[in-house]
């Protein structure tokens, strides 16, 4: 009898442990998200920081954004009628050039205007984004343009021969295994890989001319690499104005007619899962790293924007 007795008070202990377990993993987190669901404010705040990859893979040293998700708050906050301005707020060194690429049309998409701060950093793949909207508003000291690309990878071949390691590696393609880390690239292989970053540069260069109005000849006399601290990109023509937060919510009331600025934050909140898929991810095509990339993370192998 005893023992039975013990039995329920331990099912009962189970299940309240599951109810609370329930209801504050499930039930709590979807009223959260209902209530933040319903966004309200005259100002869509959407930050972009860190790297920018396609899926936003975090790392347990660098932070990145995903343009997925960029991407789609860029739509919602286009749809939402409260919305009447978009501010990125940026603090990126770049990234991915097709991310950057995707969150670029999705600003010149938009139905509404379009304001970027640039704090830091709004480098390469960041500034391309940034060249996208309607006002760029930088920090006196912050770093912009580096308008290039970049490939590099860490390359085995020699330290496999010392320790009498071999490669062999079967493919339908004699190019299949261009750029593996465990043989010497060729002087073909660096003519067909440096094709692909000098045409990456070109885009890069008509986008911002485009995006800035300015002529291709002006860009690519700029477009070494060089970062540019933000009063050299005002004098340049790659942003509008210095200044800070204040300066671009004076902008704000200004230019688009709001009294008082209220805010609609569009972020993504991530957990540890996402953490370790981070560690594992981007491998190819990134935006023009150079001294961007320094201050925030060294990368593997890629070309890339930042």
């Amino acid at each position: 009898m005893k023992k039975r007795v013990d039995r329920s008070k331990l099912k009962l202990i189970l299940l309240t442990v599951a109810a609370v377990l329930f209801v504050l993993f499930v039930v709590f987190p979807l009223f959260l998200f209902m209530i933040g669901d319903s966004k309200q404010g005259n100002v869509a705040l959407i930050p972009i920081e860190g790297e920018i990859t396609e899926n936003g893979g975090q790392g347990f040293s660098t932070s990145s954004v995903s343009s997925r998700e960029i991407v789609q708050f860029i739509e919602d906050a286009d749809a939402n009628p409260e919305v009447q301005v978009l501010l990125l707020d940026i603090n990126s060194p770049g990234g991915s050039a097709v991310a950057s690429d995707e969150i670029a049309a999705a600003v010149k998409k938009s139905s509404k205007p379009v304001v970027a701060l640039i704090r830091e950093a709004g480098a390469s793949g960041a500034y391309w984004i940034a060249s996208s909207t309607d006002y760029v508003v930088a920090n006196r000291m912050s770093i912009t343009g580096s308008i290039g690309v970049i490939s590099s990878y860490l390359e085995f071949s020699g330290l496999m021969e010392k320790y009498g390691v071999g490669y062999e590696q079967l493919t339908a393609g004699e190019r299949k295994d261009l750029g593996t880390p465990f043989k010497k690239l060729t002087d073909q292989d660096k003519n067909i890989l440096q094709q692909k970053l000098n045409r990456i540069h070109e885009f890069f260069i008509e986008e911002v001319a485009a995006n800035r109005n300015l002529e291709i000849s002006q860009v690519k006399k700029i477009a070494t690499g060089e970062f540019f601290l933000g009063e050299e990109a005002l004098k340049l023509g790659l942003v509008d104005q210095l200044g800070g937060k204040d300066d671009a919510e004076n902008l704000l009331r200004e230019k688009f007619g709001l009294q008082s600025i209220e805010y609609v934050k569009y972020e993504h909140s991530g957990g540890f899962f996402e953490l370790l898929s981070g560690v594992i991810s981007n491998f190819f095509f990134n935006v023009g790293e150079g001294i961007g990339s320094m201050l925030v993370a060294q990368q593997h192998f890629g070309i890339s924007l930042m």
